[in-house]
């Protein structure tokens, strides 16, 4: 199985999640199959139904965020190059076509947040990024056409 690279706040953003789903997600499914199996027949019962269908949805997730867990490896910024774009790095780069100026922090898929200015490094953009240095000129072939951009700075968090 793969290695997840994750920054020490994805890791615990995902650990937390997971508690939750065991916790208190959990129990709350439990007492609402509970009430639902209070109204009768549980053949046809439809809130019964639905809070089983929960149910498993939630335990088929903590597996999910359990196996990723276990398979994480935490990306330590101490000793990592910033001369070098990275999983990790911010990057501050300059649209040659546009001339706007972006910041993105390259991070594995399952913190990618694009709102936050989080991409992957599996995505289009990410990939173009990597192993980039300062100054350098990078074409990004996407499916729209072709990015271009000059890497201004490169920085760890």
């Amino acid at each position: 199985m793969d290695e997840i690279y994750l920054t020490k706040s994805g890791y615990h953003k995902l650990s937390e999640e997971l508690e939750f789903l065991k916790t208190t997600k959990r129990r709350a499914l439990s007492k609402a199959i509970g009430e639902a199996r209070a109204h009768g027949d549980i053949s046809e019962n439809a809130e019964y139904d639905a809070a089983k269908d929960a149910q498993g949805m939630n335990e088929k997730m903590i597996r999910e965020l359990e196996d990723k867990l276990s398979r994480v490896r935490i990306i330590d910024d101490e000793g990592i190059s910033s001369d070098e774009v990275l999983i990790g790095a911010t990057v501050r780069i300059k649209d040659l076509d546009t001339g706007e100026e972006l910041a993105y922090t390259l991070v594995s898929d399952l913190e990618a947040d694009y709102e936050k200015g989080k991409i992957s490094v599996t995505s289009p953009v990410g990939a173009g990024l990597l192993n980039h240095k300062e100054d350098d000129t990078v074409q990004i072939k996407i499916p729209a056409g072709v990015l271009r951009y000059k890497i201004l700075k490169i920085s760890r968090e």
